[in-house]
């Protein structure tokens, strides 16, 4: 009965109108599931706000973060798994405009938005705290580059819509919300790149 009543909650504040945010507590235990609560009776427990948020495109607009403020986090992790810091501001951008506490409607959270499952995988215990984030986001970006030869939309797709479905389609699936993706990723990379002037070796695989 607690747990339905604990799912009720969240649900509800999931569905509540725009602009409505509540302090709910969470945490993701080894097995990858994702508890939430409004009482943090464990320590493992953390402050994240739920707010109505769709990943990958939706209308629906995030509180906007601050970039500069997790920009020595982004150069580490481009350095780290050899990826171009812009492209990694895009897929934040995309994925949560940069607000830290973002949790989407299918349970994805934090600056990239990892599944609790995935999060769990690349060792992030903290998905709301923004280095672990913005280092097991890049990671996963980086394994799909790598599964996908280098092709950067394929890349998107597979971390959108997962790699499985990247493959069994053999290209971009046809899924509205992962076209939308990619579509909306490349824009902003296209942008940033363009306001930044950097060599364009990574941009060449969105064309």
């Amino acid at each position: 009965m607690a747990g339905q009543l604990l799912t009720v909650l969240v649900w509800a504040l999931l569905l509540a109108p725009d602009g409505a945010q509540a302090a709910i507590y969470t945490f993701v235990d080894h097995q990858g599931t994702v508890h939430f609560t409004n009482v943090p009776n464990d320590p493992r427990y953390k402050l994240g706000v739920i707010r109505p948020q769709f990943r990958g495109g939706s209308s629906r607009a995030t509180k906007a973060g601050d970039p500069r403020l997790y920009e020595e986090h982004i150069q580490r992790a481009a350095n780290r798994y050899e990826m171009d810091p812009l492209l990694i501001k895009a897929v934040i951008k995309t994925e949560s405009n940069f607000d830290c506490q973002a949790v989407s409607s299918k349970g994805a959270q934090g600056l990239m938005q990892l599944m609790p499952g995935t999060a769990a995988d690349l060792n992030v215990w903290n998905p709301f705290d923004p280095q672990e984030n913005i280092f097991g986001g890049t990671n996963y970006l980086r394994q799909m580059m790598s599964r996908f030869g280098g092709n950067l939309r394929l890349a998107l797709a597979a971390y959108n819509a997962g790699p499985g479905k990247v493959e069994a389609a053999q290209g971009i699936p046809l899924i509205p919300e992962t076209q939308q993706y990619v579509a909306k990723v490349i824009q902003h990379y296209r942008q940033m790149t363009a306001a930044a002037a950097p060599s364009s070796r990574w941009l060449g695989a969105a064309n």
